[in-house]
């Protein structure tokens, strides 16, 4: 497999499928199902064991919607695109054994506010930092999916006082190399990730997607899932429900239209020193183990075999597994 192919399977959302095939405030009270059939977040949090309850708080000028249960040391956990906190549902009430897990809507994503700037990693690692201030931590544990990634690295990166060991999933912070990502692949050296440009694009997603999010996201399943079943129509509506709106899709979008500054940022970080694991597919496992030292002086890489890019749906146990060794 090329280098070329192997960057194009470790960007975010997917790609690595489709290459393959101010202080917190009170629990909101439950309400009537809403939206799509599903219950708000308040209803799902409740629904997991560990005691979740569902949270927000204003930090960084932004309201940031989280779910929090278990006891322990802090755990955030940070979820990508086009999904929400939701997307952990499977690990974290076995997280919750061990730790006090905080599961963020990012800017922009599920309940949280979605203001019209602020979707740089940078500024989305800065949320978490003033989050994690106002729920009384000095120093966190922190894990993220797909964009979620991204922000868990910038956050490292900038905030090392505030960063006790740091877990990427699935998807590497934007660099130089994005830039070399061709619109047109040669034949057999992977799939057009349309959705880069596509999300880049002013105006039009919104219109073509409101109301219609559910095509969009059973097409990532349905490339990124060898078990269709790993993901329920329930959880797929749970999602949808939040991409449907104009505002859903314009924030989400901008977390891709911000990779330039992104790009530009990751040239003056400095090097992570806090523990980082890399948990990797298996087609972004190679990826993972040639980039990763480079950022950081203390990498650990580790394969899931038999996963694809959705990790914490497709093996939650041993995704749980490898946080709670790494973490613990």
């Amino acid at each position: 497999m090329s280098l070329d192919r192997r960057k194009m399977m470790t960007l975010g959302a997917g790609s690595a499928a489709l290459a393959m095939a101010g202080g917190a405030v009170a629990a909101e009270p439950a309400s009537a199902t809403g939206h799509h059939g599903v219950p708000d977040d308040a209803a799902l949090a409740r629904s997991l064991p560990g005691g979740f309850r569902s949270h927000y708080a204003r930090v960084n000028g932004v309201r940031l919607h989280y779910v929090a249960g278990g006891s322990g040391a802090p755990l955030f956990l940070l979820p990508g695109w086009p999904q929400t906190w939701w997307s952990y549902r499977k690990v974290m009430p076995l997280l919750a054994r061990r730790f006090r897990v905080i599961a963020v809507d990012l800017r922009g994503q599920g309940s949280s506010e979605k203001p019209q700037g602020g979707y740089d990693k940078k500024t989305m690692a800065r949320d978490i930092r003033e989050l994690v201030r106002a729920l009384g931590y000095e120093r966190v544990n922190i894990a993220g999916h797909d964009i979620g990634s991204k922000v868990a690295f910038s956050f490292a990166a900038n905030h090392g006082d505030a960063t006790r060991k740091v877990a990427m999933l699935d998807a590497l912070h934007p660099d130089e190399s994005f830039y070399e990502l061709p619109l047109i692949p040669r034949p057999g050296a992977g799939f057009n990730l349309w959705w880069y440009a596509f999300n880049q694009v002013q105006g039009l997603p919104e219109e073509l997607i409101r109301g219609r999010s559910r095509h969009l996201i059973d097409w990532f399943f349905a490339n990124s899932l060898s078990d269709q079943s790993l993901v329920s129509d329930f959880d797929r509506n749970v999602y949808a429900r939040v991409y449907d709106t104009p505002d859903g899709i314009r924030a989400a979008n901008g977390w891709y239209r911000a990779f330039a500054q992104d790009i530009a940022d990751i040239k003056t970080y400095p090097k992570i020193t806090a523990p980082l694991l890399g948990l990797a597919s298996e087609v972004s496992y190679a990826q993972f183990r040639q980039t990763l030292p480079a950022l950081a002086t203390d990498v650990r890489v580790v394969k899931l075999d038999r996963t694809v890019h959705y990790l914490q749906e497709e093996a939650p146990d041993r995704v749980a597994g490898a946080f709670t060794e790494f973490f613990a």
